[in-house]
């Protein structure tokens, strides 16, 4: 067919949200005069629908993409021609769907406190295949934000009685006072599995890797001047239901910083000057992987065999394939389809790549 052995280019594909952010993702989009709004985050090769409430009518979250210079919709494309976008083994395991998210998401406040059901919850009790482990890569933080953080679990848990008093009375200090802040920085890789409450700090641009749902439990309901209507807050499943998510495992902040955080190890090596470090493999989630190639002088050959999702983080590289060619700025991002074939990436500078697996 006529986008076989093509690259998928993937354009801007904003979605509402309940947070204000994405003055970088329209600077990004040559924006004259770039602004934060309730479109704060990008998602990138999305196959999944966004779950907005009061927004039900508009189709937002499935990526439309450009093959060839023409314009496709994504999950069209995946249900009608699975092998060749997802491969042969993919798709004997999982069936016609990618079973991953990824987002640019750039945040001007602090988000929701928020958690989300692991894959065995929502398959049990949610009707839903996936559930919603996912991780952070840090791409930049504001300038002017001092002390850019993310909340990762519980440092000193509530007991469940507690908790459920905090959410209904709104106890935002007391909520907070159950967490530390941990400072991140460009180049941070952070697992945040399900079960595992959270919220991202102010001033933090990103990556996020998901599995591919939308199922969330806000136990904050007011940021940014914008109230939670009930029905965004517990899933219409009500608290006592949502309180049976949360992990209350105490995690100190060494247990974090070295448990939570992904520390590189290297992959392979793909030239001279080039490689590929693992950030995320089965050792920490069987829901997705992250890779991260580094470029340097050399061309770099590969044959893809199954899917995956690349975004440029530093420098610029053109992507060569039987087919045509294209050259790739710093933040473009691309999908690479399993049958894609040969591939050859060619760096103009020196250059790194973020690569994001489906569950292998």
């Amino acid at each position: 067919m006529s986008y076989h052995q093509h690259l998928v280019l993937l354009p801007p594909n904003r979605v509402w949200r309940t947070y204000r952010g994405g003055r970088t993702l329209e600077a990004l989009a040559g924006a004259a005069a770039p602004v934060d709004s309730s479109f704060p985050e990008d998602w990138v090769a999305s196959t999944t629908r966004a779950v907005n409430i009061g927004r039900e009518a508009i189709a937002e979250g499935v990526s439309q993409v450009q093959i060839a210079g023409q314009n496709y919709d994504l999950a069209a494309l995946v249900a009608r021609d699975p092998v060749y976008f997802l491969g042969a083994d993919h798709v004997a395991r999982f069936g016609p769907d990618l079973r991953l998210l990824v987002k640019l998401l750039d945040s001007s406040i602090r988000l929701h406190f928020q958690v989300h059901p692991t894959a065995e919850f929502a398959r049990r009790f949610l009707g839903s295949p996936s559930g919603k482990t996912e991780a952070y890569h840090v791409l930049a933080t504001r300038p002017e934000v001092a002390e850019p953080c993310i909340y990762l679990g519980f440092q000193r848990p509530p007991d469940r009685a507690t908790l459920r008093r905090l959410i209904e009375t709104q106890d935002i200090a007391g909520i907070e006072a159950c967490f530390d802040k941990v400072t991140v920085q460009p180049g941070d890789t952070y697992l945040v599995p399900g079960g595992v409450p959270h919220a991202l700090g102010e001033g933090v641009f990103l990556v996020e890797i998901q599995e591919p749902s939308d199922l969330v439990v806000r136990f904050e309901f007011e940021r940014g001047g914008y109230l939670l209507p009930e029905s965004a807050r517990f899933m219409n499943r009500g608290l006592d239901f949502c309180l049976d998510l949360f992990d209350f495992t105490a995690r100190p902040l060494t247990d974090v910083l070295n448990r939570q955080r992904c520390q590189p190890r290297l992959e392979r090596t793909l030239g001279p000057s080039s490689r590929e470090d693992r950030l995320i493999g089965p050792a920490e989630t069987a829901c997705f992987g992250v890779t991260k190639l580094y470029l340097g002088g050399e061309t770099v050959a590969r044959d893809s065999t199954s899917a995956s999702i690349l975004i440029v983080t530093s420098g610029e590289v053109t992507l060569r394939t039987a087919r045509g060619s294209h050259r790739l700025h710093r933040y473009d991002k691309v999908f690479l389809p399993a049958g894609l074939g040969r591939l050859e990436l060619v760096p103009e500078t020196r250059a790194e790549l973020l690569a994001c697996h489906p569950p292998s």
